[in-house]
């Protein structure tokens, strides 16, 4: 990767790079509720099944309510209904939430590099994240990014190639001029099919040593 200073634009993945993701957590929570088959679906980077439905917005809110309750079994769904307010909030303990030091670093970034966020992402556990996170401070996801293009507006999820080819005309982007956060491989490789330089951090990096303005603010 050339030195970060040589960019104009900074996309980054959200899950796994911002924000940190606890997947046992989360199966933990289903298993709770009754529900213990959901472990084959859920993944950090691509959800599968349903749940990649409802990341990419082609299910509704009830839709995916109902197919989490068809996974419990009947003996056990006659004893006690499972409620949409208990799916969501077993469905959201995938978030652990974001480090303070990213924000921050994500706000001096900023002043350097056009910041665009690229995310699989449902509603829900962005509208948690939006509530519970970029508003630190009284601030909101605007005051980080100049856009967020998530998989459930879309239509689509990372790493199919539509999806780079809406933002990449939408933002105007400079593929050359540009570095991609992401923490799947497969994301990695598809930004670069594209012309988009890549980094790919490990699950809970500090990644701010990569960037030599954040170096200096320290």
């Amino acid at each position: 990767m050339k030195e970060t200073s040589l960019y104009t634009t900074l996309l980054f993945d959200f899950g796994g790079v911002l924000i940190d993701l606890d997947k046992q957590r989360c199966l933990d929570q289903f298993a709770a509720l009754g529900i213990t088959s959901v472990g084959e679906l859920l993944n950090d980077c691509h959800q599968q099944g349903f749940f990649g439905d409802f990341e990419r917005g082609l299910i509704s809110k009830t839709e995916f309510c109902n197919h989490i309750r068809a996974l419990v079994p009947p003996v056990q769904l006659a004893a006690h209904s499972v409620s949409d307010e208990a799916i969501f909030e077993a469905w959201c303990s995938f978030l652990l939430g974001i480090p303070v030091y990213k924000l921050e670093a994500l706000l001096e970034l900023k002043k350097h590099y056009r910041l665009l966020l690229l995310s699989n992402v449902c509603a829900p556990h962005w509208e948690w994240t939006c509530q519970h996170d970029f508003s630190l401070g009284g601030r909101n996801v605007t005051d980080f990014f100049e856009r967020c293009y998530l998989s459930y507006e879309l239509g689509a999820a990372k790493p199919e190639r539509s999806v780079f080819e809406r933002i990449i005309a939408d933002s105007k982007l400079i593929p050359e001029q540009t570095l991609f956060l992401d923490d799947s491989p497969a994301n990695c490789e598809i930004g670069r099919s594209f012309g988009l330089a890549t980094y790919q951090p490990a699950p809970r990096e500090d990644w701010r040593g990569i960037f030599p303005e954040l170096r200096k603010a320290n």
